[in-house]
């Protein structure tokens, strides 16, 4: 009557055994910071021996995002070369690109003070992603002869990091058991990533579930023999070249940025509120997306520019000039002025670029010269915003 419970004894600690073996453990309690570490608990009265550090190393892996295992994908089968099913695609992907997750610091430098700060925090996010998935990588072995580290290196995540942000269109799909909760949108699609964008045109894009087939449509429709464009979506040239690595001429969404730096170059250090008045900005969003455009300063900024024109006694009067009252004419000249000033401060560090752009790109091989042309486009479209503003300023001025 007990065999069968005998056996499934037997089989329950074979089990746990076989468990156990799949398991490497090692012992840490050797080490010179845990022996320390025992001494200093038995001093405070901790005395159990039943407790010991180890180090387990299970075969269990967090599920990866769906953006890294995009990115492994398109490495490995560029690794496969022309024995893979993908070559065709891969073969006509860019080498490299001009992603500022590409950029040297010093032609990080040479972009806009606020977009410095950017392409900073994207070099950074990119490491994080490339420390945090080497053990990954390491898992990944078995599927390869070749050592993980020499194929899934920071080069090659790089490469595939940049393939997917450039290059996917957004798809939802759905929810894969192997994969992190993180929501899977992105879909590789050859040929369609041909198409560039246009500032200009009016495309419907999206995955049709009825057709299965992922959908572009031109509102104003396409000519014979001319090229067809797409549209990202109303992206500012920071945008488009911090997330796609290249800056569109004439872009109507284009706009100059005034950091914070930028702005305090203008304003009178004397002013005892200054500092109250900067946090005043700050905690009611008046210190982000402050900008120049083709018809002159923005709202933002003049807005911005109002309050910290006021006088002290005009205490009272700052929660109305934030929501758009108007100031005497002694401070709208004032506020005209001080715009006048951060537009040629702006157009002073464009001119300092350009000509540093023209010296470094004598020396510069191919891959290093795309990048800095790149940066001289945006400069020169900024360039071209900077003087519309200042006639805008200049007319203001003169009335």
């Amino acid at each position: 009557m007990n065999k069968p419970g005998c056996r499934a004894g037997r089989r329950a600690r074979r089990k746990r055994r076989k468990k156990h073996e799949d398991v490497s453990k090692v012992t840490l309690s050797h080490e010179a910071q845990f022996v320390l570490l025992r001494r200093w608990l038995k001093e405070k009265g901790f005395t159990s021996q039943s407790l010991i550090p180890v180090n387990f190393h299970g075969k269990w892996h967090p599920p990866v995002p769906p953006l890294l295992a995009l990115c492994c994908f398109l490495i490995a089968e560029r690794h496969r070369g022309d024995a893979s099913e993908w070559s065709p695609y891969i073969n006509i992907l860019p080498k490299t690109y001009t992603c500022p997750v590409y950029f040297s610091e010093d032609i990080i430098d040479l972009l806009p003070r606020s977009l410095q700060k950017k392409a900073t925090e994207q070099k950074e996010q990119f490491q994080e992603l490339y420390c945090s998935s080497l053990m990954f990588f390491r898992s990944l072995q078995p599927l390869f002869t070749e050592p993980t580290e020499e194929l899934f290196t920071q080069d090659a995540l790089r490469w595939a990091w940049c393939s997917v942000n450039t290059r996917t269109v957004y798809m939802e799909h759905d929810q894969s058991e192997y994969l992190s909760r993180e929501k899977d949108v992105y879909a590789l699609a050859p040929y369609l990533d041909l198409l560039n964008h246009c500032p200009n045109v009016q495309v419907e894009a999206g995955f049709n579930k009825e057709t299965r087939r992922y959908e572009v449509k031109s509102v104003q429709g396409c000519k014979k023999f001319q090229q067809v464009f797409i549209n990202y979506g109303p992206h500012d040239n920071h945008r488009l070249l911090l997330e796609y690595g290249f800056v569109a001429s004439g872009n109507p969404q284009s706009v100059v940025y005034v950091d914070l730096g930028t702005l305090k170059l203008c304003l009178d250090e004397k002013d005892k509120q200054l500092t109250q008045k900067l946090l005043y900005l700050r905690d009611n969003d008046f210190l982000r997306n402050l900008t120049f455009g083709m018809d002159g300063p923005s709202w933002r900024l003049m807005t911005a520019l109002r309050l910290l024109s006021l006088k002290p006694e005009q205490y009272s009067s700052w929660k109305n000039v934030l929501l758009g009252a108007a100031v005497s004419q002694d401070r709208e000249e004032w506020c005209i002025h001080s715009a006048l000033k951060l537009c040629n401060n702006l157009t002073d560090d464009n001119v300092k670029a350009l000509e540093r752009l023209s010296q470094l790109k004598q020396d510069a091989n191919l891959s290093r010269l795309e990048q800095l042309r790149v940066v001289e486009s945006l400069r020169q479209e900024e360039q071209r915003i900077l003087e519309h503003t200042r006639v805008v300023l200049q007319n203001l001025w003169g009335q």
